[in-house]
């Protein structure tokens, strides 16, 4: 399905913003009665015109031949393909600036099937921490049963100790560098250039060593990590592309070579996403940016109020970096923004996060992020409960660490309730008067 010429990417030689081409890119009306929005193609197979056209789709989809010049595969099976989702991979393209997307059933069924696709017995992956404790899991007690190794470099690892780390495994080992960042739960950033030039200088004609970037913190708006040298960049689409806390979905981006491998994989899987949250996913790419903008201008007005508080021993926040010049110089040139994730360290330990949380009113206890509405959790006990007490220590993972993702509610009105939860810890601060332009 081919974007139609009077659905315009550019006017007058102007190229469109992705905000302007998420509500029509690769869709025309004239495709189904003149519907403005695309319809959900809700099947499971697709009618082929004669039997010569479906062993040409099929020669395509099982890569027995090249497609010609102008071909593109056909519709065959929803498992492989799908108008649903074929026009909401091409609009997730727009924001990366990527050759082609792959939608999935869940953020992990993203993360695990482009492993899987791109990693074999024998092969070592060097990653982040923290990570997501889903992702965590998956690399310290999955691959394993794969014959891949997981090794971890810690958040103040500099680009010498990790080729160090690298120097330290048998030639020809590594395969894969994945990277979360902003980490989830501390902020923590990662450069991704090094890690490019990293994963290059260990890369051979017969063994790519490639660069995966969970960019869920930060999303698509406020950072691009495809121009910064990695080779695929995942996304949670439950979170911030989803953002309505209505829907589970991810997503995998990058070049045509590369994504042909990982939607092969995905394809014997059966990862892929389903055609109503594909529709439901297009509808909240059309709200990203403005939802985004939003919730990070009150996450900027909150993490500020909150670096103040008397019960508040330490914010992580990328829009407080001052400490640590390092950190500010990753964020100057990988981020277009800090977010609207927050996490700090209440005084005390975890029966005063436990009390706090349980005070909240506006807030809501769950995990996950993104949503319009704003959620606070306890990582130590919640989202990285599976990893050990020491381990957490290492990663900044701290009993007390609250983790807040902000909503597009009032920001004034978010700050009284966290206000009044601090007043039932013990402690408590006036909340300043704000005017809104």
């Amino acid at each position: 399905m081919k974007n139609p010429d009077h659905n315009p990417a550019a006017i007058n030689g102007h190229a469109l913003r992705p905000e302007s081409l998420m509500m029509s890119y690769g869709y025309t009306p004239a495709w189904s009665e003149g519907a403005i929005k695309c319809p959900i193609f809700q099947t499971s197979t697709f009618v082929f015109k004669n039997a010569e056209e479906g062993k040409a789709f099929f020669e395509l989809a099982y890569g027995l031949r090249s497609a010609d010049p102008g071909e593109e595969m056909g519709l065959i099976y929803s498992r492989l393909n799908n108008p649903s989702l074929e026009i909401l991979e091409r609009r997730l393209c727009l924001w990366d600036g990527a050759e082609e997307a792959a939608s999935f059933a869940s953020g992990m069924a993203a993360i695990s099937t482009t492993l899987l696709a791109l990693l074999q017995p024998g092969d070592v992956v060097l990653h982040s921490e923290p990570v997501y404790g889903g992702t965590d899991f998956f690399l310290k007690n999955i691959l394993p049963k794969f014959g891949i190794r997981a090794v971890g470099f810690r958040p103040a690892a500099t680009p010498a100790e990790m080729a160090d780390l690298v120097a330290d495994l048998a030639p020809g080992r590594l395969a894969l560098i994945f990277v979360e960042t902003p980490a989830n739960p501390t902020n923590h950033l990662v450069d991704l250039e090094a890690c490019a030039a990293l994963a290059r200088a260990h890369a051979t004609p017969d063994k790519p060593v490639r660069l995966v970037v969970d960019n869920t913190f930060l999303g698509p708006v406020f950072q691009h990590p495809l121009r910064h040298g990695a080779d695929v960049v995942i996304y949670s689409a439950t979170k911030f592309l989803g953002g309505h806390s209505d829907l589970i979905a991810g997503a995998a981006l990058g070049s045509a070579a590369i994504m042909k491998e990982i939607k092969a994989m995905r394809t014997f899987t059966g990862t892929m996403c389903d055609p109503n949250t594909g529709w439901m996913l297009m509808r909240s790419l059309e709200t990203l940016k403005l939802r985004m903008e939003r919730a990070a201008a009150s996450a900027r007005t909150i993490a500020d109020w909150l670096l103040a508080h008397p019960l508040v021993a330490r914010t992580y926040y990328l829009g407080h970096l001052a400490h640590s010049p390092a950190q500010q110089d990753i964020y100057d040139r990988h981020c277009a923004s800090p977010g609207s994730m927050i996490s700090f360290d209440i005084c005390g330990g975890e029966a005063e996060a436990f009390r706090f949380l349980n005070a909240l009113q506006l807030f809501k206890l769950a995990v996950s992020l993104g949503g319009t509405e704003s959620l606070a959790e306890h990582p130590a006990t919640m989202t990285h409960s599976d990893i050990s007490v020491p381990e957490q220590a290492e990663m900044g993972i701290t009993a007390q660490m609250i983790r807040l993702s902000i909503g597009v509610e009032d920001a004034q009105d978010l700050m009284l309730d966290l206000e009044q939860a601090f007043q039932a810890v013990g402690v408590g601060q006036a909340v300043p008067e704000m005017e809104w332009a």
